[in-house]
């Protein structure tokens, strides 16, 4: 962030309200932790379970959804549904009781068949909580007693075509700015609201900086020509990261990865990423080291590819493309040049890998894979997602089986695992962890497990 004079004292309360990535005391207070990429600061963890698993603190049935729990305090803040109601729930974290709940009505019914709830995960700052409904919904709520502060819907406020899976973005606050990717036509892809009022700041992304640019990976196709009914939003959450010295928001919205100024929503450069087909979506969040981005993947061999960014951040320049990781939904963590990741769109594709970060060489390749969801094999993950914590990856199968795994980009090495008897399939949301205790969700149940040694 770019130095502002403004008074200490407004400088500290703006610096007090944001997640941040800096080591916060064991907090998980939006989508893939404090540091925002799936990677945990805590240590002294439980280096092995027993056979019956870790211990479980406590266990609720919960409404629908699929996004993950935030923890901020001993607050933790759920969004699910039940019923003909999006439920925003504060809980003990400790003990899993109820402190309070706002909810209000959803008539969205998912296309494809799949569940109905929320698939955003809660942004938690020191005294708000935002909150991205299926149906674009965006609420803000007091976090201390669940209060409304405000309330958009995007979907009536910009010109959105429908989602294929429902609203599926993760907010973010950068800049003193709540930066949402809405998926509105013709150019508010993204849109910047005030925090303490929802007043749209600005909005960007659409066909100004989509017509007419290169298809990047779609050999023999002509340049972009924009389309007003074309969905924009993608299920991929923004990140802020500063790269070349320039703080930039990178967006992977279903057309491709965005770079904005999150001062204005100018954009710095664009670069075309998605499958040829339809039906298909991203949804993997972009992992940068240095100057370098990594995007991926699936549906339909569009794979991945590393960018470095041009000096004055003005475009990109391809490094590597392949199939080495084709993420269907996790992110990526990364660890000393390496990549570890789930790979693979349906149930029969799915691999576990470790991935040269730089070239794009595959280090080692597990079979993960299931005939399909009728069929569950117990012994393997699925599809899956993990965190990284402790030098372990945690990592959570779609059929609720729970594993950890050493850093080893020569072999995997898997040091325990427990099928948990609550989780079923699909169990797709990544892990959260927080002062030594796990939290898992699926679809009906959040349990808390110690990771306490």
């Amino acid at each position: 962030m770019k130095p502002r004079i403004i008074p200490f004292t407004i400088l500290l309360l703006l610096t007090l309200a944001l997640p941040g990535r800096a080591d916060s005391g064991g907090d998980w207070p939006c989508f893939l932790g404090s540091r925002e990429n799936g990677i945990s600061s805590e240590t002294n963890l439980l280096a092995k379970w027993p056979i019956t698993g870790p211990p479980i603190l406590w266990d609720k049935k919960v409404g629908t959804g699929y996004g993950a729990p935030s923890v901020l305090g001993h607050r933790l803040v759920l969004h699910h549904r039940l019923g003909d109601e999006e439920i925003v729930e504060c809980l003990n974290a400790t003990n899993g009781e109820s402190m309070w709940r706002y909810a209000y009505g959803s008539q969205f019914i998912d296309p494809y068949g799949y569940n109905n709830g929320p698939r955003c995960t809660p942004l938690l700052t020191s005294n708000r909580c935002y909150t991205f409904g299926a149906e674009g919904k965006l609420v803000c709520l007091e976090l201390e007693s669940g209060k409304l502060v405000w309330k958009r819907d995007t979907g009536v406020d910009f010109n959105v075509p429908n989602a294929f899976f429902g609203v599926g973005s993760t907010p973010i606050i950068e800049d003193g700015k709540l930066i949402v990717m809405v998926g509105g036509q013709p150019n508010s892809g993204v849109a910047a609201f005030d925090p303490e009022s929802g007043k749209t700041l600005w909005e960007s992304v659409g066909q100004k900086n989509w017509e007419g640019i290169p298809m990047s990976g779609w050999p023999g196709t002509p340049p972009v020509k924009w389309v007003s009914w074309e969905k924009q939003a993608s299920y991929s959450t923004p990140f802020a990261v500063t790269i070349n010295g320039k703080r930039q928001v990178l967006c992977l919205t279903r057309q491709g990865l965005v770079s904005l100024d999150p001062k204005t929503g100018a954009v710095n450069f664009s670069f075309w990423f998605r499958s040829k087909v339809n039906d298909s979506v991203n949804a993997s969040t972009p992992v940068v080291i240095d100057d370098l981005i990594f995007i991926s993947a699936t549906y339909y061999k569009v794979g991945s590819v590393l960018l470095r960014v041009k000096p004055d951040c003005s475009g990109v320049d391809e490094v590597w493309r392949g199939l080495a990781l084709e993420t269907h939904w996790q992110t990526p963590l990364y660890h000393e040049g390496y990549l570890y990741s789930f790979s693979g769109r349906n149930e029969p594709d799915a691999r576990f890998r470790c991935v040269e970060f730089k070239t794009g060489k595959v280090m080692w390749d597990r079979n993960e894979s299931w005939p399909s969801h009728l069929t569950l094999t117990p012994d393997v993950y699925g599809r899956g997602s993990g965190i990284l914590a402790d030098g372990k990856l945690i990592v959570l199968g779609e059929g609720g089986i729970l594993g950890m795994f050493r850093l080893n980009p020569q072999q995997p090495e898997e040091i325990c695992r427990f099928q948990l008897p609550q989780m079923h399939y699909p169990s797709w949301t990544a892990p959260v962890l927080s002062r030594k205790r796990l939290y898992l969700r699926d679809e009906d149940h959040l349990i808390c497990l110690n990771f306490a040694p």
